[in-house]
């Protein structure tokens, strides 16, 4: 049957905080991270965007770099939110067990070439940005920051499914007995080509956005990473390790119906919620909360819902809510962000609530949780949907 697959640790920075403890502060204060755009020089400046309150100096300075560095704001929030996990899983001696590094991104490195493409040409100082453009790079910056020596080391990049691919990945290399640990989850960076982007594509809200109201608006993007320490139940045991939660189940499927949109009935969606219960083993009762992808776009939300009532049945969906709200929708980095938030469910018994939610969808009845609630968790599902299709669900459990 394969091995166990504990959390061990977890980072996180994002717009709602720069550690997991202030993450889970604002998520149980409601406090949301969203504003309008200060940090990117762009003419949209009436969107709202979830921006990490720190500059890239001051990121490089709490990395301790040399001022001649070419990391890119993706590649600095991945190292931040990495060497967190690192440092809460205890591990002291990085390669002394087979050990793995998996991180996503979709922005990869373009915040930066995208600044200086006119100066390429004219400026040599500037061409070192060029090779840091793949999101290949901030996978090899986070490997090479954390010491990490011929360690299988991977980039994955499959739009807003991203991270939970990366933690998917992860898992089914603990299990098959590839690797003893893995670090897996997702880092992106705002970015004018993104918000031009999204805003091409007319999914994008000029106010705060509102996850399965029937006046949904469009989403807000989002800046983050987060990545977890996944370890095989042998290592913990041995190592008598603190767990914090494990990687139960794990599902990915395809709508195949359009490169930016979801069918309208969610198949690819339910395919992977069913995947997930079958490697987890367990019913759809026992789902305690579900942390909706939730982008509060009109497809979205409607795809997403229809797919948990065909998955759970109309009148036995478990509390659910989107906690993009607080956060923006981070692409690769959502998947990453959002097991760091089922986790914190977990660890405290709690569902955090939707915000900004007035109206309900006429398609079904379903609501999502709107106040902070406690209660005892022993399993959530966490869904993250991406473009092309690509769609994944991620079971964490207590035990």
């Amino acid at each position: 049957m394969g091995r166990g697959v504990a959390i061990t640790g977890m980072g996180i920075i994002s717009a709602i905080g720069n550690d997991v403890a202030a993450n889970y502060k604002s998520l149980i204060e409601r406090k949301s991270g969203i504003s309008r755009i200060k940090k990117i020089e762009t003419i949209h400046k009436d969107l709202l965007v979830g921006e990490v309150d720190l500059t890239n100096k001051e990121l490089e300075d709490l990395l301790e770099l040399p001022s001649d560095n070419n990391y890119t704001r993706t590649a600095l929030l991945g190292v931040i939110a990495a060497k967190q996990a690192v440092s809460n899983a205890g591990i002291t001696a990085i390669n002394d067990k087979k050990t793995g590094l998996i991180s996503a991104s979709s922005v990869g490195g373009m915040d930066i070439t995208e600044k200086y493409y006119y100066q390429y040409l004219e400026d040599a100082d500037t061409q070192k940005y060029i090779e840091a453009h793949p999101i290949g790079d901030s996978t090899q910056k986070i490997a090479a920051y954390l010491g990490l020596e011929q360690a299988m080391t991977t980039g994955i990049s499959t739009a807003c499914s991203s991270g939970a691919n990366a933690i998917m990945l992860g898992a089914r290399l603990i299990k098959s007995g590839k690797l003893d640990r893995v670090i897996v989850g997702g880092s992106d960076c705002l970015s004018k080509f993104t918000i031009n982007g999204f805003n091409t594509l007319m999914i994008l809200s000029d106010d705060h956005n509102t996850p399965f109201d029937a006046n949904r608006k469009g989403l807000n993007l989002g800046e983050a990473a987060a990545f977890l320490v996944l370890e095989s139940d042998e290592l913990v045991e041995a190592e008598q390790k603190e767990v914090l939660g494990y990687v139960k189940g794990y599902g990915n499927a395809n709508d195949a119906f359009h490169q930016t949109a979801s069918s309208e009935n969610g198949d690819g969606a339910t395919l992977a919620m069913k995947k997930a219960f079958d490697v987890a083993g367990i019913s759809t009762d026992e789902i305690d909360y579900i942390n909706a992808h939730g982008t509060a776009t009109e497809n979205n939300d409607l795809s997403e819902g229809r797919a948990i009532i065909r998955v759970f049945g109309e009148e036995n969906v478990p509390e659910f809510s989107s906690t993009k709200p607080y956060t923006g929708h981070t692409l690769a980095a959502a998947g990453a962000i959002e097991a760091v938030y089922s986790v914190l469910a977990l660890q405290n018994n709690v569902i955090f609530p939707s915000m900004n939610y007035k109206t309900p969808m006429e398609e079904f009845s379903c609501r999502p949780q709107l106040d902070l609630k406690e209660k005892e968790i022993n399993n959530v599902l966490s869904n993250s949907l991406g473009f092309g299709g690509n769609c994944t669900s991620i079971i964490f459990s207590k035990v």
